[in-house]
């Protein structure tokens, strides 16, 4: 399978793309999307993520579970949703958190395009999932190609931020080397654990405090 992927990451994952699991993931998705089921995000935006935030412009992981499974929703990027789409609940308090941290009006739009170009990779850690079925997709290899894309992060750049918000995320805090990179942990921002450390965290501040320690410009969390 050719993957249309970002330059940078087809560089850095291209013995990915041969292995197994990966072989094994794709033929899923075939084999259901020819038996007629939904799968989102459509396959041109599966990869989202890594084409909007290259390799080399990578300063913040903002790691998501799976996308949203509901109609519309996902489109590639951890938390986000296009244009014109009601922000889920987490995303609000996302936001929540945001303005209690910097003071940034709540925003209308739910599309965080706008953090994904300027190096915030929006990553789920499950890049597809069967529409209305939570989790459907957990199991086909995907999260043992975006380990790898974790790893690589870690062993070939400096400086990174990983947000891991909730168990599932933090988990991922072993493949992460902290002698090079600053990993900040929060309760995960849906309503039934947001208010059990994710409400308050400044991350948001704390991660562009970090980034310009290290000479790099900070994040502009406005969205509009």
């Amino acid at each position: 399978m050719d993957v249309k992927i970002e330059g940078g990451w087809k560089d850095v994952l291209i013995d990915e793309f041969s292995k197994p699991y990966f072989q094994q993931a794709v033929t899923y998705i075939k084999t259901e999307k020819a038996q007629g089921k939904i799968i989102y995000p459509p396959g041109s935006l599966i990869f989202n993520a890594f084409n909007t935030t290259p390799f080399g412009s990578v300063k913040v992981v903002l790691l998501g579970q799976d996308p949203y499974h509901g109609y519309g929703q996902a489109h590639g990027l951890s938390f986000s949703v296009p244009d014109g789409v009601a922000p889920p609940p987490s995303l609000i308090n996302i936001f929540k958190e945001l303005h209690s941290d910097i003071g940034m009006p709540i925003p209308k739009t739910g599309n965080l395009t706008k953090w994904a170009t300027q190096g915030v990779l929006l990553l789920n850690a499950v890049l597809t999932v069967r529409a209305n079925e939570a989790a459907s997709h957990a199991k086909i290899g995907w999260m043992d190609f975006t380990n790898a894309v974790i790893n690589k992060i870690s062993q070939e750049k400096e400086g990174v931020v990983f947000l891991l918000w909730g168990k599932f995320a933090q988990d991922k805090q072993v493949l992460i080397d902290e002698t090079k990179h600053l990993a900040l942990k929060a309760a995960h921002p849906s309503p039934l654990s947001a208010h059990n450390g994710f409400f308050g965290c400044k991350h948001f501040s704390k991660t562009n405090n970090y980034l310009v320690k290290q000479g790099l410009d900070p994040i502009d969390w406005m969205l509009d």
